[in-house]
């Protein structure tokens, strides 16, 4: 029977930021069809580096694997936007160069994930809401792990979960960086989908 594996971070690992609601594992295993089970590996603040780990927690029976990862790498190296430049190239350097160290981070961690040889559905970083501050330039500033990740993804053949198109409104969002309720609602039906195969071009937007 299929069963499910979350890997990552508090994108599903969100039990601390729902207020007692269903985080994003128990909404997934409540659409789930008959005899499909789902479990949760992921932790919350885990980076690309740290989904090694939950890989040797992964179940023998396991058929498909979901991974949301890359939202702390992009969080850890936040302070680059805060740094003095005297022209917009040497801030688009210095972005390109903690995308390139991601790269290398989130390359080696699938790498890891592809190792076991199961269906994959990568996640994007998804965009911080238009209430926050700053947003504009985190939005512009994430595009960069983003394009890591989509690149990845589609240059193996594997899902994308597009979490930018999925929690687009602000009530999707229990704070800035992890899902509510009703974006986990969201996310949860599209962990489905990429498992079940739905989705147009191999991209899960809701």
């Amino acid at each position: 029977m299929p069963h499910i594996i979350l890997l990552g971070d508090s994108i599903f690992d969100n039990g601390a930021y729902v207020r007692g609601g269903p985080d994003v594992v128990r909404q997934l295993q409540a659409k789930l069809p008959d005899g499909w089970r789902a479990t949760l590996a992921a932790v919350d603040g885990a980076t690309t580096r740290d989904v090694a780990a939950q890989l040797r927690h992964v179940p023998a029976d396991a058929t498909h694997l979901i991974v949301s990862a890359g939202g702390n790498d992009a969080l850890g190296t936040s302070h680059v936007l805060h740094e003095g430049v005297g022209r917009v190239g040497e801030a688009l350097a210095i972005l390109a160069d903690a995308a390139d160290r991601f790269a290398a981070s989130y390359v080696a961690m699938l790498d890891a994930v592809l190792a076991r040889g199961l269906p994959i559905a990568l996640c994007t970083v998804y965009d911080t809401p238009q209430t926050s501050g700053e947003a504009r330039i985190i939005r512009a500033a994430l595009t960069l792990f983003n394009d890591v990740i989509t690149r990845a993804a589609f240059s193996r053949g594997l899902a994308l979960v597009d979490l930018r198109l999925i929690c687009s409104d602000p009530g999707d969002y229990a704070n800035p960086i992890e899902p509510s309720v009703a974006g986990g609602d969201k996310i949860s039906a599209a962990i489905l989908a990429a498992a079940q195969g739905r989705g147009a071009s191999r991209v899960v937007a809701g």
